[in-house]
């Protein structure tokens, strides 16, 4: 009997550490889905190297108690898919939100984004912003945007010039 308890408290205890370590952790309901589906929905997220896994909810609720993050219990019902990532807050949320679109039985149900319980509605705001690639391309633009200007400037005046002299 104690083997099968201390079995429990390691992985409430790894749930609580991948919790604590993910950058962003989505909570789905994956009822609906076939299995040509969720080996497909595993696949993607496994490309965005995102970790997704089913644990148990009694072991889930200890761990977000351990974890020191409440507000998760009324998504801890059911049958209950959890996606960590380590690296990337956008990359979960963005890949459960589109594989939604597209497999209705799919539903996120909540999850917590750099430490603190995210709504429904931030987490699909969290969908809608582009990856750190797109991020960094549109910080890049903006930063080149007065150097462009300039050069057209420059370009401008020397024409004017050059028609003037002709």
């Amino acid at each position: 009997m104690s083997k099968i308890i201390e079995t429990k408290k390691q992985v409430v205890s790894e749930i609580a550490e991948k919790l604590r370590e993910s950058k962003s952790t989505i909570l789905v309901d994956y009822r609906g889905l076939d299995v040509a589906e969720v080996t497909e929905l595993r696949s993607q997220l496994r490309e965005a190297g995102v970790e997704f896994k089913v644990y148990k909810n009694t072991m889930t609720r200890r761990a977000v108690v351990e974890a020191e993050l409440t507000g998760l219990d009324d998504a801890l019902v059911g049958p209950t898919a959890i996606a960590f990532s380590k690296d990337d807050v956008v990359a979960p949320a963005k890949v459960l939100n589109n594989f939604a679109k597209d497999h209705e039985a799919l539903e996120i149900k909540g999850g917590i984004v750099e430490g603190s319980v995210a709504s429904l509605e931030q987490i699909k705001e969290l969908a809608e912003l582009p990856n750190y690639e797109g991020m960094l391309s549109m910080l890049l633009s903006v930063l080149q945007a007065p150097i462009r200007n300039f050069a057209y400037a420059t370009k401008a005046v020397a024409e004017q010039k050059e028609e003037q002299g002709a």
